[in-house]
């Protein structure tokens, strides 16, 4: 091979790794299922605990004291003062981002938890024992409806609740609990294991059989969606402005950036494919796997259109040069058939960038 012929090699080679996931160090062979990103910090939690990263989830250490470390712990809230786990052995709180957790769980009839959120100052945390609030920090529980329905989700837009359960499909509570009604009109799934808000839009996971569900009307009407999606169960979600990513069982991760009409997937280097748990940190989508751990993936590369790993000026250059109508093109960064000033504004946004 000449001197050329290497090189081009080597930086197809980089570009390769850079343009890939990479699993977090300290989290090899474990199972994850959350994930949390707050006040510089990236929580993940699993079958073994509760674990912490300082450096934007490239590594992890375990961060468990006083924290369930007998069953899984399966998600996380906070507020402006603490954060909070839910876990199978009910809830945790810690003051010290981390450091040391404090079981919460007085009032509550059952603690195999799975799902918990924090709005308008109350917190909310759902299981099989249906829904119960604590508006003192989760320094006690009362039961806030669904009793007896095996809950497994649960988030809010603005002061309206929504909760998904097993074999129930989704409800809707605008008085904190008080009362729900169902709201399944168009879902066809009855098991929803992951629901999230994303501005005033809804996307749930279903499933095996079914996959994403969107909502446009605060969870009125429920529309199945496609566009490069694939039919099975989706466990997790994370969101942004402008983009939503969603998490499969066995399918890997997709993300969209037009609001779920059109989805791309994103999985080389994610050696394990069933994802339950997605969150945006620092520049990074980071998942937290079934038996790979934690893996993170540049969002700059959503925009390196020239595959060099950076966002810079030959992505600028192949942008402008499928200016106008392009339908399906890697230039159209937001999907709507044009290149144009939104994807433009788009790739500058990340300007500067690199995987």
């Amino acid at each position: 091979m000449n001197t050329t012929a290497a090189l081009l090699a080597l930086a197809l080679a980089n570009t390769a790794l850079a343009q890939q996931w990479h699993q977090a160090t300290g989290t090899a062979s474990l199972n994850m299922q959350s994930l949390l990103a707050r006040n510089g910090f990236v929580f993940a939690g699993g079958a073994t605990g509760a674990y912490r990263s300082s450096d934007a989830a490239a590594s992890f250490a375990a961060a468990n004291s006083g924290n369930d470390a007998v069953g899984p712990t399966r998600g996380y809230a906070f507020d402006d003062t603490y954060v909070y786990s839910c876990t199978s052995q009910g809830v945790f709180r810690t003051a010290n981002n981390g450091t040391t957790w404090i079981a919460k769980s007085s009032g509550m009839s059952t603690v195999l938890t799975s799902g918990i959120v924090q709005a308008s100052g109350h917190i909310f945390v759902v299981g099989t024992g249906g829904v119960f609030r604590s508006d003192n920090h989760a320094d006690s529980w009362v039961a806030a409806g669904l009793m007896g329905v095996d809950v497994r989700c649960i988030t809010a837009i603005g002061d309206t609740l929504f909760a998904g359960t097993n074999g129930s499909g989704i409800y809707r509570s605008s008085d904190w609990g008080a009362t729900w009604i169902a709201s399944n009109t168009g879902l066809t799934a009855t098991n929803i294991r992951a629901i999230e808000a994303k501005g005033t839009t809804l996307f749930a996971g279903g499933q095996v059989g079914t996959g994403v569900f969107r909502s446009t009307t605060m969870g009125a009407s429920w529309t199945l969606l496609a566009g490069g999606l694939p039919s099975g169960s989706f466990r997790g979600f994370a969101s942004s402005d402008d983009l939503i990513f969603a998490g499969s069982f066995g399918a890997g991760v997709f993300y969209s950036v037009d609001n779920g009409a059109r989805w791309v997937a994103i999985n080389s280097g994610l050696t394990d494919l069933t994802v339950f748990d997605l969150e945006i940190q620092a520049g990074y989508i980071v998942v937290a796997t079934n038996t790979q751990g934690v893996f993170r993936f540049a969002l700059s590369n959503l925009t390196d259109l020239s595959g060099d790993g950076c966002v810079n000026g030959p992505d600028l250059g192949i942008l402008l040069g499928a200016w106008g109508t392009c339908t399906g093109c890697s230039s159209d960064l937001n999907g709507d058939g044009l290149v144009d000033g939104n994807d433009l504004g788009r790739l500058l946004s990340n300007w500067g960038m690199c995987g």
